[in-house]
């Protein structure tokens, strides 16, 4: 009838016991609900199709009289699971073995083609010069048939009885002869292919199954298993999470920040791996394909987050180098003995560690407020460098007029000093600023001059200007007050010019 009497899936409450490679198994007998009835949808048949190719080890497609196009569509799923089952290599593990099919074709007419003729023409290619997209489907389809060799039986069954509407109420003496012994050679048939179900590669007992059957359930009342091609997606599932394990871990292995383009290639590299391997392992040729658009929307995802990692990492590296060149350049404008040569090296030096540290993309944006950052300071460390040099160089013409007068008492220091003096103090007045001071040539001989004795790389006078100090303010009165100045001061410069010995007069200091 078009109205079907079993609705769903039906159990044989009472399992049958048989004897399988020397091993006693449970079979339990599943009833679907036939396909196309009236108020049901193709999803629904899809769902009670899949889970019955799932759950079953022995498949028994029921067809009246012959087969049709859309018989062998229906198997598209089936055909799925033995394509990628049985193409993969021994020992693997699998998520669950793949149902064997049994063509079983009711007919009134027993003359002619056998249903094994009938199975393999089936099975044949359709020509298609036309290019229907429909129909190279279902030649797909066929080709996978075919190659499941002998995973595929055909078997015929005649009619039971002509008044097919008394079937339910008649004794097997009532039937057809011919039809209650196939059915026996039918159940003889069943018994031979049944095998215990796989799953992960092991055999499950019966708390197991209750439980593999859960997970199918669980799946299809969630809606993951709209269809029989959405349930190779759900068993796809496990190959996504390890082909995106693969692909964050070779991510990962990039120590951020980086460029943008170092992080673009290691993704592709990354992304390439992980397709190999979901080529290689997932399930479903056909259906395969959203499969495929889920990873690699799923890799986008952990790229984009890869991609805000490395702008927060470069951001706070750029930084921290930035900061740092800042902080130097504000210690620049603070020295106490001013140096244009020791500006530049540290300039230089600042800049060529940035550039070389700061990586990423917020390197960009760096890279121009660095640049208006060591201009501010430069212009402002020139500006101040002239005023601050020219005070110190009178205090230091000051200074070396009272150490050449009173401490050391060397006439031609004391001279030298005095002229260094004036001639800051003069220059000054005879002209219409101090800026022009700057362009003499004279002041870039003292400029010279003070850059050699204030910065080189060897000794930074600006750090070791107190010790120096101090050591020799030491020297001065050690020279002073314990007599070297007297023994190095006669042969330099005698205060005495007259006889020692015709002098009547006890010498002094």
């Amino acid at each position: 009838m078009r109205d079907t009497k079993t609705k769903g899936i039906w159990v044989w409450g009472t399992p049958v016991e048989i004897d399988v490679d020397g091993s006693k198994v449970s079979v339990l007998y599943l009833d679907t609900e036939g396909f196309e009835s009236i108020g049901k949808s193709n999803v629904y048949d899809d769902r009670i199709f899949a889970l019955a190719a799932v759950l079953s080890s022995v498949l028994v497609y029921n067809l009246p009289e012959t087969i049709r196009e859309a018989d062998i569509s229906r198997l598209s799923f089936a055909v799925e699971l033995a394509e990628e089952f049985y193409g993969r290599v021994k020992g693997q593990d699998v998520a669950f073995e793949p149902a064997k099919l049994l063509w079983l074709i009711q007919r009134d007419f027993l003359q002619g083609k056998s249903v094994q003729q009938m199975v393999d023409e089936a099975l044949q290619r359709v020509p298609n010069s036309n290019g229907d997209k429909y129909i190279d489907e279902v030649n797909q389809i066929r080709d996978s048939l075919a190659v499941m060799g002998d995973n595929s039986t055909a078997f015929s069954m005649p009619q039971p009885h002509l008044q097919r509407t008394k079937l339910c109420d008649m004794e097997d003496q009532e039937l057809d002869p011919l039809y209650v012994e196939r059915r026996d050679a039918l159940k003889q048939l069943v018994a031979s292919m049944i095998k215990p179900k796989l799953v992960q590669g092991r055999t499950l007992n019966g708390k197991e199954f209750v439980s593999f059957l859960g997970q199918i359930l669980e799946a299809l009342n969630k809606g993951e298993i709209p269809s029989t091609g959405s349930l190779v997606e759900v068993f796809n599932k496990g190959i996504l999470e390890r082909c995106l394990t693969l692909y964050t871990e070779k991510m990962e292995r990039v120590s951020l920040p980086v460029s943008v383009d170092k992080l673009q290639q290691v993704h592709d590299l990354a992304e390439d791996e992980a397709r190999k391997l979901f080529d290689k392992q997932h399930f479903g040729k056909h259906y395969a394909a959203q499969s495929f658009l889920n990873l690699d929307e799923e890799m986008k995802k952990v790229f984009r987050s890869f991609g805000l990692a490395n702008e927060y990492q470069s951001s706070k590296l750029c930084e921290a180098r930035f900061s740092e060149c800042e902080d130097k350049m504000d210690h620049l404008q603070a020295l106490k003995l001013p140096s244009m040569a020791k500006f530049n090296a540290v300039f230089l030096h600042c800049n060529q560690s940035f550039e070389m540290e700061c990586v990423g993309p917020a390197k960009g944006g760096y890279e121009h407020r660095m640049s208006k950052m060591l201009a501010r300071s430069s212009a402002l460390f020139i500006r101040e460098y002239n005023n601050k040099l020219f005070n110190w160089l009178v205090a230091f013409s000051l200074i070396m007029v009272v150490i050449g007068r009173f401490i050391i008492k060397l006439f031609l220091l004391e001279i030298a000093a005095w002229v260094m003096f004036i001639f800051l103090e003069t220059y000054t007045r005879l002209f219409w600023s101090s800026d022009s001071l700057y362009y003499n040539p004279v002041w870039h001989i003292i400029v010279s001059s003070w850059e050699t004795i204030v910065y080189s790389p060897v000794l930074d006078l600006d750090r070791w200007a107190i010790p120096i100090v101090i050591m020799l303010s030491f020297l001065a009165i050690y020279w002073r007050c314990i007599g070297i100045r007297s023994r190095i001061g006669r042969s330099l410069l005698p205060l005495y010019r007259g006889s020692y010995r015709s002098s009547s007069r006890a010498r002094t200091d």
